[in-house]
């Protein structure tokens, strides 16, 4: 590469910062994998031809979006405009490396959804006596194509789940309502390049738990987007730590169910119950419809996704879809 000061810049210096294998378009456009935010791509400059201004302007443009996207310090510099001396840029190709590190993170978010369809709250009453039960609530995230699910994971999009139980009207109500509170909300996002994530200033490993209490049996800490396959992984288990009450737990399994779905389980398990007097019911209560703006007072796990910011970045992942059920 001739690329340096006082060289005669050439098509394919050009093309080495834009459209070859660890060029900007790598994570500008389409790219591939945890790689692409779907932005319009750079095209290449012909061998021998003339490199404009206006090709140069867009790399210096593009390369400062991609800094402020991932909150990456470039090297200052100025976009070259018509009629003017191209001089050489300096750090073109140390600042694309670090962009492409850096490219989960995220400097702002966009807004969180809160429509679904379908139900997520369990209205009517649960539990026979001293019987164990369950509660099960199946939710999907759909995307409109697999690289607009890319470009979603890629941008720093997460998708989180919030549980809720606040009925007292029976005598096991309490201990749900304080079980479901230690969960907190629990956040997943992609993995973008093996590695923790920063988006808006927080740091998300892959999947978090914003609660605490309770016994943690597992939590997928390090698990994304990117680690999940085709079979379920438990991403939490969460018993109760009171007595009786310590065979009862909370777990969630997350699923790529295929390169457009995320499928996300949630089941309450209570355990049966052996002391006199004691028993597993819990109550309904009040529905949670979408649009979501408060809880009502039922059995509820909400599944919400927050896009990418597009103050660096056009729409290139659309707007997935949440679907819920619960049984």
């Amino acid at each position: 590469m001739t690329y340096s000061s006082g060289g005669l810049i050439q098509a394919t210096d050009y093309n080495t910062f834009t459209t070859t294998a660890g060029g900007l378009n790598d994570i500008w456009a389409t790219g591939s994998g945890d790689k692409g935010w779907g932005q319009t791509a750079f095209t290449s400059a012909s061998t021998g031809g003339t490199v404009t201004a206006t090709q140069w302007a867009s790399l210096v443009n593009n390369l400062g979006s991609s800094g402020s996207q991932t909150n990456t310090t470039l090297t200052s510099r100025s976009a070259p405009t018509a009629g003017t001396t191209i001089n050489i840029l300096a750090n073109v190709a140390a600042d694309i490396t670090s962009v492409t590190t850096n490219r989960g993170n995220a400097a702002s978010v966009g807004t969180q959804s809160n429509s679904w369809t379908g139900s997520i709250a369990k209205t009517t009453g649960t539990g026979t006596g001293t019987n164990a039960w369950t509660i099960t609530w199946t939710q999907t995230v759909t995307f409109p194509s697999a690289d607009q699910a890319r470009y979603f994971w890629n941008a720093g999009g997460r998708v989180t789940l919030d549980m809720s139980f606040t009925n007292n009207s029976v005598d096991n109500d309490p201990e749900w309502t304080r079980l479901s509170g230690y969960v907190g909300t629990l956040t997943l996002v992609g993995r973008v390049n093996g590695a923790a994530q920063t988006i808006a200033g927080t740091s998300y490993t892959g999947f978090t738990r914003g609660g605490s209490g309770g016994t943690q049996n597992t939590l997928a800490s390090t698990t994304g987007w990117y680690n999940l396959t085709g079979t379920p992984t438990t991403m939490l288990s969460l018993s109760d730590a009171t007595a009786p009450y310590t065979g009862d737990n909370i777990v969630v399994t997350a699923t790529q169910t295929s390169s457009t779905v995320l499928t996300l389980i949630t089941t309450w398990n209570s355990s049966s119950r052996s002391a006199a007097g004691e028993t597993t019911n819990i109550s309904g209560g009040t529905d949670t419809t979408s649009p979501f703006s408060a809880f009502g007072t039922a059995p509820a796990v909400l599944c919400r996704y927050i896009p990418p910011s597009t103050t660096y970045l056009t729409n290139s992942w659309g707007t997935p879809a949440v679907a819920s059920s619960v049984a």
